[in-house]
Order: C-alpha cells, then structure tokens, then sequence
C-alpha cells in the first residue's frame, strides 16, 4: 500500500487499479478555459498529483473537472468568468473509462449568445437533469468552509447540488420551486389581493414539501456517519449534522412524508401571512432552510460551529460533510466516485491531516486528482504520479 512521508497510507490511491467497476477519467482536454489556452492530457488510473504555486492553475483544472459532473463551477463563479480572459467562448470534454466501456462527456459556453452546450457521447442533451452526475464525482476544496461559517444560502447551495445528483425528481422540483416562489413574490411585491397570491401557493407548497422532504431525509440518513467522520477527524470530539426547516418540523416517530412537509408548509404560510403582505415577500419555505453545525467541545458543551467554531472546528466539520458526501454518491453510483482534492491538507494541524489520510483510505479506491503548492503539503511519498502546472501549462 503506497505510504505517505509520516508513514500514513496514500489517501484513495492505495486501490484504484484493483476496482474493475470504477469509472475514472482517461482523457481531458480543454480549450479556453479560465488560464488554460488548450490542454489535452491522459489520467493515469489511480489518478495524479498536480504540484505548482498558487495562481498557477491547479484549482483551474480540477473546476473543469468537477464542471462535468454538474455544469457549473464549483467555486461559485459563472460560466462567463470560466471564458479565458480575451476569449468568447470555453469547451471542457473528457473521455471517461468504466464497466460500462467509455463515455464522453462534454460542455462548451458561448459568451457572446450566453448559450451552454452539454454533450453525452457526441450527442447535445436537451436536458441538464439527463447528464447531471454522469461523471460521479466529489470535490473537497480550502473553501468548504465556507459551506460550515458562511452564509445559509451556501448550506441551501450544498444540499441543492448533491440531491440533485442522487435524488431522482430533484432537479425538477427544485425548479418548479424557484419559479413558482418567484412568481408568488411578485404578486406580493404587487399587492394582489389574497385570491391572486393563493393561485400560486398551492403549486409552492407541492414543490416545497418535495425539496424539504429530500433535504430531511438526507440528513437524517446521514447524521451517524457524519458524526463519525467528524470524531475521526478531530480526534475524538462528536459532531452533530441536524436540518432546521422554516416551516418547523413535522416530527413524529417516523419520518414525516411529503404530505406532513406539504402540511407544515400550509401552516407556516398562514401564519406569516400578513408579515408575507407588509414585507412584499414569502417568508417561509425551502429557500429559508438552515443546515446546523455543533461539535461537542468539553463535558456536555455543545457549540455552534458557525457563531463559536474555531477555523480548525469549522474545517473539520465541512471536510466530514465531504466524506459524508462521498459515501452518498457511492451508494448512488454502486461505485467509488472521483475524487478531488484541492490543497485541503494546507491548512490543517498534522494531527487532523494524519486523520484525514487515514479515513480517505479506508476502503476507498476511486481515482484521486490531489493539488498541492509543494509535495511537503500532502506528504505524499510515491502513491500517485506527479505533475507540475506553471501559468496555465501543464507538464506531465
């Protein structure tokens, strides 16, 4: 098993080439994308090391990557601002290996007209939702934790992504959602009388109870392994994942079902009705969701991670949110996802970095892609092949 210099295994690496049914990226090729004028380039199965200093590219390439699994960027920027400075217009593709055979996945943006293009084996879709999470792969990033002490939309924006890759009806409902929200608020901006804002409601709290049942249900199922992989991380401190609905929480002692969430919805609408009219707004709903972060810091103390978390509690609460994630979409895929690991041992004590080694290891085997400033950074010792990325060229 390949070993990194503090003698921890290689994170992922250790079996890629012995998982006949993982799927991983043999070819990628760019043209025009953020710093990179062209690229084209071959995977090796296990996956790559990709050394250079900051600014030079790294992050770039791996945002290409990830932007095959859900067509947009995963740090938040717009197409737009993918487009190489001076360009119109950006194409990503790759050739992807699986039990399958191979597939090829594709995306291109044109500035000019603001138009994408997705392609699935040389064909354009015509819908996002066929192609999205075709790729099946995870990202772990130094602005995660962001997710954990930044705003709740970025929670929102976490949940939203990873169920629409592994919750059928999702993406639809999501967006029934937002247009139907959207339309509600601006009869209410108008001042339409009840009747005219009632013809809206019905269609939100439908789309409404989908997206909340999703979102509880996920973090219901998920809250013992985060807890786990945030006490292996931080080295015995428990951490607790809970979903905290606008419109209360059905309970029960089951889970409550999208006619209890459509329920609780009716209620909580008419409840801040007359707030809903003075403030020209809907009040409550799924766009009002919050994802809670605590962690046990001495005896019974629990603390909220956003308000009183510490930079290393609030990094190592995203980062077992991202393990939690993986497993997600292993369980989806019936397969080990990709992984992408973007200089996140940077910034970690080497306690939680050996932790880290260690719990990405254990029983994983996708194809990694990890970028680091310097090979001291993820003290890797001869797991993966390196590359070196300078000003948008790479050198392999």
């Amino acid at each position: 098993m390949p070993q990194s210099a503090s003698g921890h295994p290689s994170p992922v690496a250790s079996g890629a080439d012995s998982d006949a049914g993982a799927v991983r990226i043999e070819r990628l090729r760019l043209r025009d994308f953020r710093n990179f004028a062209e690229l084209d380039c071959e995977f090796p199965a296990r996956g790559v090391a990709i050394l250079g200093p900051n600014g030079s590219g790294k992050t770039n390439l791996l945002e290409a990557v990830y932007y095959l699994e859900v067509f947009r960027s995963f740090r938040g920027a717009s197409d737009r601002e993918l487009v190489r400075f001076g360009r119109d217009v950006f194409r990503v593709e790759a050739r992807v290996a699986g039990p399958d055979g191979h597939r090829a996945l594709a995306a291109a943006y044109s500035a000019p007209d603001r138009r994408k293009k997705v392609e699935l084996d040389r064909r354009e879709a015509t819908r996002l939702s066929d192609v999205i999470g075709r790729l099946g792969a995870v990202v772990f990033s130094l602005e995660d934790v962001e997710i954990v002490r930044g705003s709740p939309s970025g929670r929102r924006r976490f949940l939203d992504i990873l169920l629409s890759l592994v919750e059928p009806g999702y993406v639809e409902a999501l967006g029934t959602y937002r247009s139907v929200l959207s339309q509600r608020n601006e009869a209410l901006k108008a001042g339409a009388d009840r009747g005219q804002v009632a013809a809206w409601t019905a269609g939100l709290e439908k789309a409404g109870a989908r997206v909340m049942d999703a979102r509880s249900r996920w973090v219901a199922g998920r809250a013992v392994a985060f807890a786990r992989y945030h006490e292996g991380i931080a080295g015995g401190a428990s951490g607790v994942l809970a979903y905290r609905p606008s419109v209360g929480d059905p309970g029960g002692a089951r889970p409550p079902g999208r006619e209890a969430w459509a329920a609780a919805f009716r209620e909580a609408l008419e409840r801040t009705r007359d707030r809903e009219r003075r403030r020209g707004t809907t009040m409550v709903g799924p766009h009002r969701d919050e994802l809670d972060f605590t962690a046990q810091v001495g005896g019974d103390e629990e603390r909220d991670l956003r308000t009183y978390g510490s930079g290393g509690q609030q990094r190592t609460a995203a980062l077992a949110l991202r393990l939690t994630e993986a497993d997600t979409l292993r369980e989806r895929l019936g397969r080990e996802p990709i992984y992408l690991l973007d200089d996140v041992f940077a910034e970690l004590d080497r306690e939680r970095s050996a932790r880290l080694f260690t719990l990405l290891d254990e029983g994983r085997s996708g194809q990694v892609i990890v970028t680091a400033p310097k090979p001291s950074d993820i003290q890797l010792r001869g797991g993966l092949e390196v590359w070196h990325v300078r000003a948008g060229e790479l050198e392999t």
